[in-house]
């Protein structure tokens, strides 16, 4: 049944309109992520924007729903498996074990400890994980990524979606406020361009983030704050595996009468196909730059269904603690990463 209504889904005029209005949504935040300034917030989370604000005309996004609920669900796969390509193997192991260590380190410590202070302030589990899995591993794409691995039941998805659109506002927010942070530290922490391109790529939320501050210390920083970066970003497919067995246990420790099966994320098998096909498969840049591009695209039109489909009141309205939380966990996590980065590299 579920494959026909997805066949159903393709054929009708009301999905195309949905394809169009969330490319035209991901196209205008592409071409505003170049933009100075608007590049430290990111494609991703400006599509999400733009879907957010074609709520203004209620009567037409009502009218798309189901055909924006499936774009936010499947596109969100095949744009998190393209994403792979963007992930280059051979470069993470020529920077040595230092920096994938510090990653495995900065992505358990921070999901756990952002978790734990979420729960502390009384924030819903699901939205807590979320928010966690943004600060810790990268952003957007993080939150989206992680977001299939918590079930929920039905009468909870709408909450569901509406965390998801938090998690991404409470990670662009604080990556965009300790990007200006590190920016204007940089003077003041002595370091020299390898040190701090340690500290943007290991500190930072989003990839864009990271580019932004790791630039100012030149093509040496830059290089560095995005191969640390991607080594975070590496940790996402376990971290989705962990993250989705843990969930799953303890909902069937709260409701002894939940079953499930082991939640395998497939579409993280693909993510890590992809990286190994665009490591050691010969292609060529531009058609790696052109797959990667496509990710985004694809994650672009998930996020701006998803902003389509939220009720954007009533996440302001929840998102005092989070932001709390996530900007404690943000302190601790720069404060580890100035401190390593001065002690190993």
């Amino acid at each position: 049944m579920k494959g026909c209504f997805n066949l159903k889904i393709l054929s009708t005029s009301k999905f195309w309109l949905a394809i169009i209005i969330t490319l035209i949504c991901t196209m205008i935040g592409t071409y505003l992520a170049n933009l100075p300034y608007l590049n430290i917030i990111g494609s991703l989370v400006l599509s999400l924007i733009f879907g957010m604000l074609l709520q203004v005309q209620p009567k037409m996004t009502k009218s798309i729903k189901k055909e924006v609920g499936f774009i936010s669900n499947k596109f969100l796969r095949l744009g998190i498996i393209l994403l792979g390509f963007k992930l280059n193997l051979n470069a993470l192991m020529s920077s040595g074990i230092k920096t994938i260590l510090l990653a495995i380190v900065v992505v358990t410590g921070t999901i756990t400890g952002t978790y734990l202070l979420n729960r502390k302030f009384g924030v819903d589990k699901e939205l807590a994980i979320l928010t966690a899995s943004g600060t810790g591993i990268c952003g957007a794409a993080a939150v989206m990524g992680i977001s299939p691995q918590i079930k929920v039941s039905p009468e909870k998805q709408a909450q569901k979606e509406e965390d998801q659109v938090l998690a991404v506002a409470i990670v662009a927010i604080m990556g965009t406020i300790f990007t200006l942070i590190e920016i204007m530290l940089k003077p003041l922490l002595h370091m020299d361009a390898t040190q701090f391109g340690v500290v943007a790529g290991g500190s930072l939320h989003e990839i864009a983030h990271a580019v932004a501050t790791g630039s100012t210390a030149g093509a040496i920083g830059l290089n560095i704050a995005i191969i640390t970066k991607l080594s975070r970003v590496l940790m996402l497919a376990p971290a989705a595996l962990i993250i989705g067995i843990w969930y799953q246990k303890s909902s069937q420790t709260n409701n002894s009468n939940t079953r499930g099966k082991l939640p395998i994320p497939w579409f993280m098998g693909g993510f890590i196909l992809a990286s190994i096909i665009g490591s050691f498969v010969p292609m060529s840049a531009s058609l790696l730059n052109l797959l990667v591009k496509a990710a985004y695209i694809f994650l672009g039109m998930a996020m701006a269904a998803l902003g389509i489909s939220v009720n954007f009141r009533v996440i302001l309205n929840r998102g005092k603690k989070p932001i709390l939380a996530a900007f404690i966990s943000s302190i601790i996590l720069l404060t580890f990463v100035i401190i390593v980065s001065k002690l190993f590299f």
